[in-house]
């Protein structure tokens, strides 16, 4: 019992982990809320692909859509590793998380190993902003404002 009382963090511990992580768990709902748009945009572009794919070649009106394609695959592309550059950036902040805790709880220096984390976290959220820019510049073409 005295062993896993020893392991327990004292509350100043815990008071300075708990600070130390507070940027770290904002990230990771902006990350979550991110991610919803991501998807929610893809989703659009799927959208938009199944209505441009189901136009009849006959339909001499809105034929001139499907060379869209290409372009909306180019989005759908984007979007989709956007989307897998925010997972990572979700999952190494949930690491960091947990390293400062278990760090605190096995009473180890934690702040290298955080700022790590923390900096390799932000490198893919940034990774999977600078996706969604390229993504939102494709998307600003003269077929969106068609049909």
């Amino acid at each position: 019992m005295n062993d896993l009382l020893s392991l327990a963090p004292s509350l100043d511990q815990l008071s300075r982990i708990i600070g130390s992580v507070a940027a770290p768990a904002f990230l990771l709902g902006a990350v979550a809320a991110f991610i919803s748009v991501l998807i929610s945009r893809i989703n659009r572009i799927i959208d938009r692909s199944q209505f441009i794919h189901s136009i009849n070649d006959a339909d001499r009106e809105r034929s001139y859509l499907k060379a869209d394609i290409p372009r909306l695959k180019r989005r759908a592309e984007l979007l989709n590793r956007a989307v897998l550059y925010a997972t990572i950036c979700a999952i190494v902040t949930s690491l960091l998380i947990i390293v400062a805790f278990v760090s605190a709880m096995l009473h180890l220096s934690h702040e290298y190993g955080v700022a790590i984390f923390f900096i390799l976290a932000l490198a893919f959220f940034l990774l999977s902003l600078i996706d969604l820019a390229r993504e939102t510049r494709i998307g600003l073409h003269d077929f969106d404002h068609h049909a």
